[in-house]
C-alpha cells in the first residue's frame, strides 16, 4: 500500500471512529434525556381548595408541598374536565379520549378489554409502568408492569389493595391484602417502596393515585384539631335555595342531602355505605340558614384536613426524588380527577358544567425544560395529558388520542392555532343532574341540559325536559345568573351554538344512535 492510500485509508478509519463515538454519545444522551413521569391524582380534590388559585380558603389551607411544586413548575388556571366524575376521568386521563369514544361514561364501566392507553404506548418505548392506589375503572388494568390498587373506592383506613395475584374484576374488596395505616400514606409509601426496586437504567412512568378526597373526607388523627373552633369563610352563593335563585334549570346536589347521610351513618353504622368523621353532628333545632352554615362548616373543615394529607404525602415523594438525584429529569404533576363544591349553589359533589366541577387544578414540574412560577391560562383538557406524556417521552403523538400535547405551552411557544374552546358531556343522568353536553370559551358557557338516560348504567328513567342554560363569566363568574333568554347575548349564543355542534362533529360526538337525540338536538338548534 503506497502513502497517499495508506494516509487514506487512516482517515477513514478514524472519521467511522469518530463517528461511531458521536453516534454512541448522541444515544445515550438521548436515552438519559428520556424523563421519568410521576403522575400523582388525587379524587375530587377541587382547585378551591388548593390554596393557589385564590378564593377565600386560600389563608386556611395546609399546601406547603403544592406552593413548592408551583414555585419550581407551571400553574394550569384553565385546565378542564371533558366528563366530571370520576371513572370517566380516569378514562379520559389514560386514553386521551373522550367517553364516547373509550366507552367509559358512568362509574361502571371498564376499559374495553385491548383497548390503547398511554401506559400501553410508554411500555412499548421502554419505560417501567405501575399503577399504585384508586383505579376505579371496574376491569384490570392493562399496559402497567405492576399494579397495587383499591378495589373500587376501597377504604380510607387499613385499606385492602389487589394485585394481578389476587384480581377480581369489580368492586370487591373482600380479597387483597389489607395495608394498616391511614390510604394517603400507605399509597404514598408504596410507591416510594415500588420505586426503590425499579431498573435504575430504565425510565419510569408512576401512577400514584390516592383515595383523598373523596367522600366521607376521612383524615388521620394529626390533622384533627385542624381548624378547629374556627369559623371559616362561606362562598357568596351557599344560600342559594333552588332554580329560583339564578335561573338554573335543575335542583342540584343540595347540602342537606349530605347532612341526611351523615344522620343516617349515625343511626346505623353497620348498614350504611360509609362512616364520616366527627359523628353525631346535631343539626336539630336550626332554621334552614342556621343549618346549612353548619354542614358547610363540617365539610369544608373535613375536606381541607384530608387534603392536608395530601400535601403531607406530595412533600414525601418530592424529598425522595431529591434523595435519588432524579428529580431534574423527573416530570411530576399533581392533579386532581375533576373539581367538587364546597356549599357553591348550596351545592357539594361534582358532576356539572359549572366552574368549580368543571375546572381541573393542576401543576407539573420538570426543572430541564419548564420554567418555574409561571401560570398558563390557555384552555388544556385532560384528553391532553396522554399527548403530553408521550411527546415528552420522544413518542409520536399516539393516533388514538384525541387530545393535543401541550408541551409548547409549558415551554414558552403557545401555538397560534390553540383550541380557543372546549367541549364537555355528562352522561349519568338523573333529573336532580340532568345529562348535558355544553361549549366554554375563556368568557362564555353554553350548556344544553338534555335530560335522557340512553341507556347508559346507573342512570335515572324519569327524564326530564331539554333546558339551555348561558354564562358570562367575566360578568357573572360565580354563574349566579342563567342569561340565556337576555336579548344583549343572542348573537353570541346563536354563534355558540353553531361552534357546539362543530365541536361535536370534530370529535364525533354525533348521537347517531340515539333517535331522541337526534330530536332533541334537531328542535334545540333550530
Amino acid at each position: 500500500m503506497d502513502q497517499y492510500r495508506y494516509i487514506k485509508y487512516c482517515i477513514l478509519v478514524i472519521s467511522f471512529v469518530l463517528l461511531s463515538a458521536c453516534n454512541s454519545k448522541k444515544e445515550k444522551e438521548e436515552i438519559v434525556e428520556q424523563p421519568n413521569i410521576l403522575f400523582i391524582l388525587s379524587d375530587d380534590h377541587t382547585s378551591q381548595s388548593w390554596g393557589l388559585y385564590g378564593g377565600i380558603l386560600e389563608d386556611y389551607v395546609k399546601n406547603d408541598n403544592l406552593k413548592r411544586l408551583a414555585n419550581e413548575g407551571a400553574i394550569l388556571n384553565n385546565a378542564f374536565c371533558t366528563n366530571s366524575i370520576c371513572t370517566p376521568s380516569r378514562g379520559s386521563i389514560l386514553t386521551g379520549q373522550y367517553s364516547h369514544v373509550n366507552q367509559v361514561y358512568t362509574l361502571n364501566e371498564p376499559l374495553p378489554k385491548g383497548h390503547p392507553n398511554i401506559a400501553k404506548t410508554l411500555s412499548a418505548n421502554g419505560y417501567q409502568t405501575a399503577i399504585i392506589g384508586k383505579w376505579h375503572l371496574v376491569g384490570q388494568p392493562e399496559g402497567f408492569d405492576y399494579f397495587n390498587v383499591l378495589p373500587g373506592q376501597g377504604l380510607y383506613w387499613d385499606p385492602v389493595m389487589k394485585t394481578k395475584e389476587d384480581w377480581v374484576d369489580g368492586h370487591d374488596g373482600t380479597k387483597g391484602t389489607v395495608h394498616k395505616g391511614f390510604s394517603t400514606d400507605v399509597i404514598t409509601d408504596l410507591t416510594i417502596s415500588h420505586l426503590e426496586k425499579r431498573d435504575s437504567e430504565k425510565p419510569f412512568l408512576m401512577f400514584c393515585n390516592f383515595k383523598a378526597t373523596h367522600e366521607p373526607f376521612e383524615y388521620p388523627e394529626r390533622f384533627a384539631s385542624l381548624y378547629k373552633d374556627m369559623e371559616i369563610p362561606e362562598p357568596e352563593s351557599l344560600m342559594d335555595f333552588g332554580k329560583e335563585t339564578t335561573g338554573r334549570t335543575f335542583g342540584g346536589q343540595i347540602l342537606e342531602r349530605l347532612a341526611a347521610r351523615w344522620d343516617e351513618a349515625t343511626k346505623n353504622p353497620e348498614e350504611f355505605w360509609t362512616q364520616y368523621p366527627g359523628l353525631p353532628y346535631p343539626l336539630e333545632g336550626l332554621d334552614s340558614i342556621q343549618k346549612r352554615k353548619k354542614i358547610y362548616q363540617k365539610l369544608v373543615k373535613d375536606f381541607m384536613r384530608c387534603g392536608a394529607a395530601i400535601d403531607d404525602n406530595i412533600g414525601k415523594l418530592l424529598d425522595y426524588l431529591e434523595a435519588e438525584d432524579i428529580a431534574d429529569n423527573t416530570i411530576v404533576v399533581y392533579t386532581a380527577d375533576q373539581g367538587y363544591f364546597l356549599g357553591e349553589h348550596g351545592f357539594f359533589d361534582k358532576r356539572l358544567i359549572y366552574e368549580e366541577s368543571l375546572r381541573m387544578p393542576f401543576v407539573i414540574r420538570y426543572p430541564k425544560k419548564i420554567k418555574g412560577g409561571q401560570r398558563i391560562d390557555d384552555i388544556i383538557l385532560n384528553i391532553d395529558f396522554a399527548p403530553l406524556m408521550a411527546d415528552y417521552a420522544g413518542i409520536e403523538k399516539p393516533e388514538y388520542t384525541q387530545g393535543r400535547s401541550f408541551r409548547e405551552i409549558l415551554e414558552g411557544d403557545i401555538p397560534n392555532d390553540w383550541r380557543k374552546q372546549m367541549y364537555y358531556r355528562y352522561w349519568l343522568h338523573t333529573p336532580d343532574r340532568p345529562a348535558h353536553f355544553g361549549i366554554r370559551d375563556h368568557r362564555y358557557k353554553l350548556a344544553l341540559f338534555y335530560g335522557q338516560d340512553l341507556g347508559k348504567k346507573g342512570t335515572s328513567k324519569v327524564t326530564t325536559e331539554p333546558q339551555w342554560e348561558f354564562y358570562d363569566l367575566k360578568e357573572d363568574p360565580k354563574e349566579l345568573h342563567n342569561a340565556i333568554h337576555e336579548e344583549q347575548y343572542a348573537s353570541i349564543i346563536s354563534t355558540m351554538k353553531k361552534s357546539l355542534l362543530e365541536e361535536r362533529e370534530k370529535y364525533g360526538d354525533l348521537d347517531e344512535e340515539f333517535p331522541v337525540m337526534q330530536e332533541i338536538v334537531k328542535s334545540a338548534f333550530e
